[in-house]
């Protein structure tokens, strides 16, 4: 069996310009690296990428759910700074993982997770 050493997820976005802008304040921060026109790359996690190209999106993909330490208090920041709305925090019994997810302008479907102890 082949050592796996990375993954990336792409989504398309039909303004890269816009689209980028939203993904920046999605993880507070500009991208990682932008090889060339229309193609920003941010390393989510060592040998995790998301790649936001310019494209026709694809309805209901994903979801990408980033992991984070505080569920409630970055639900809270990505309402206010992307003005949208974001589902309740869910939680299953025997789950360790409380999730939302939520859509970007173009369908995509992201949201995020926190472990549980």
């Amino acid at each position: 069996m082949q050592t796996h050493t990375g993954v990336t997820f792409q989504v398309r976005v039909a303004d890269y310009d816009q689209g980028k802008k939203w993904y920046e304040q999605l993880f507070n921060r500009r991208p990682d690296f932008i090889p060339h026109a229309d193609f920003a790359e941010w390393e989510i996690v060592k040998g995790a990428w998301l790649q936001v190209a310019k494209g026709e999106p694809t309805k209901g993909n994903g979801p990408l759910r980033v992991g984070v330490k505080d569920i409630h208090s970055e639900r809270e920041r990505l309402m206010n700074v992307l003005d949208i709305e974001i589902e309740e925090v869910n939680t299953r019994e025997d789950v360790p993982a409380a999730w939302c997810t939520f859509n970007d302008p173009d369908g995509n479907r992201v949201g995020l997770f926190q472990e549980l102890e």
